[in-house]
């Protein structure tokens, strides 16, 4: 009895865990619930160039970089197909600022000094990220410091070549999007195709020179994006979704733990605690990862409510032919458990593993879903496993079913089982001793 009175403070301390988290933890909500904007961008090759999942890494990194500069929360960017990006911005309903802030292409240029009104100034060059072919990321062989290699195509390397021959010792500038991202000083002219971007005397750090390479891979990129769908979907659209799933959610459970605690009496009404208790891990978890909440993953969670308790009613039933059987009543909870796991264990696991098929090979809607509803599964295993099988030890103890009503039962319907008096009964685990 003491280490379940240990567990059940050990419950109760996660439960106000659980509560502080989601009491402080803000909800992150998608684009249905909370409106704003969603575009589709097409990657457009040019002179039938085909498009590579290189390319359309550097497309959406450059999306990403623009909108997350600009301070837009929770905006996500997602590859669909070959070639097209979905970006979807909440809390932006105007289509044209919501185009503003994604852009075409990521713009990569070379500038050099130049002396304009008396002040230092940076002019253009020529050389810009369509003559770049890619960047890449590694070590200096001297001092082992992070620096960023380059690799230009034909038409810029005549370029670099001969810009380089005419900046010996002076700074060349490398702007993204407008932006000064580095000036490095040109020691001599590089004929190679190839150059290399040090920090300094300090040289870079990793996620600086990490940046970097993105930066210019994202520049380098030789498509053109083209917004080909856009559309809204207004905060009054959100706000009725978030209202009409609040109530599934409070019907579905509502009518659960009523069903619960009519058909299965006492050990009902305990599920009902522990099915209540599921919710504040569960919610506490999508806080604390954080899973933002979409409607489709509300329809994961509220699904996984339903799922939660089948392995309680999977236990109880098991627990009543237990008594049926003769057992005594801690026997008879002990093998309704023990016996209804690998039940409950097995049909779990295939939702589980049914769930990661879907996050891993659907879309950003059916992710939300499969996501909520395999950490609802888990949750839901402890649930019932743990949390149920504590209450209904504290509450019935190890003592005899002296009301077989409370367990949804008649009288007569207790059958009677040949015991071994002088055995303990905690140390039966399934109940009848012959």
């Amino acid at each position: 009895m003491k280490n379940k009175l240990y567990l059940f403070w050990a419950i109760v301390v996660l439960v106000l865990v659980s509560i502080f988290i989601i009491a402080n933890k803000p909800t992150k909500l998608g684009l249905d619930l909370v409106g704003g904007s969603r575009l589709v961008l097409e990657a457009q090759p040019l002179n039938g160039a085909q498009v590579t999942p290189d390319m359309m890494a550097s497309l959406k990194f450059a999306i990403e970089n623009r909108v997350n500069k600009l301070g837009v929360s929770e905006t996500v960017v997602q590859q669909i197909g070959d070639k097209r990006l979905v970006v979807e911005i909440p809390d932006v309903s105007d289509l044209n600022q919501a185009k503003a802030y994604i852009g075409e292409t990521a713009e990569l240029e070379f500038r050099k000094p130049v002396m304009q009104n008396g002040m230092e100034a940076w002019a253009p060059t020529g050389l810009t990220g369509k003559d770049l072919t890619k960047a890449n990321l590694s070590t200096n062989s001297q001092n082992g410091q992070w620096v960023v290699d380059l690799e230009f195509n034909g038409t810029g390397t005549k370029k670099f070549a001969d810009l380089t021959r005419q900046m010996v010792g002076q700074q060349m500038a490398i702007f993204f999007n407008g932006e000064l991202q580095s000036a490095p000083v040109i020691r001599e002219p590089i004929t190679g195709g190839r150059a290399q971007i040090s920090g300094g005397d300090n040289g870079f750090a990793y996620d600086e020179a990490k940046t970097m390479v993105d930066l210019l891979n994202a520049g380098a990129l030789p498509v053109p994006a083209k917004i080909i769908e856009e559309n809204t979907v207004g905060p009054t659209l959100g706000a009725d979704s978030v209202a009409k799933s609040k109530m599934a959610g409070a019907l579905g459970l509502g009518f659960v733990m009523i069903f619960m605690a009519l058909y299965y009496r006492a050990p009902g009404l305990i599920a009902d605690v522990a099915l209540i208790l599921y919710g504040v891990f569960l919610f506490a978890i999508f806080k604390a990862i954080p899973v933002t909440l979409t409607l489709a993953g509300i329809a994961g969670f509220i699904l996984s409510i339903g799922m939660a308790v089948d392995a309680n009613i999977l236990i109880f039933e098991r627990t009543k032919e237990e008594l049926k059987a003769g057992r005594t009543l801690f026997t008879a909870i002990n093998s309704g458990f023990d016996r209804a796991f690998t039940s409950i264990f097995d049909s779990n696991m295939t939702t589980i593993i049914t769930c990661a098929i879907l996050y891993f090979l659907g879309t950003s809607i059916v992710k939300g879903f499969a996501l909520t509803l395999a950490i609802g599964v888990m949750v839901s295993m402890f649930s019932a496993i743990t949390v149920t099988k504590n209450f209904m030890h504290l509450c019935f103890g190890t003592g005899n079913l002296k009301n077989p009503g409370m367990f949804g039962l008649k009288p007569e319907e207790i059958g009677e089982g040949y015991q071994v008096v002088e055995t303990q009964r905690e140390k039966a685990k399934f109940g009848i001793l012959d």
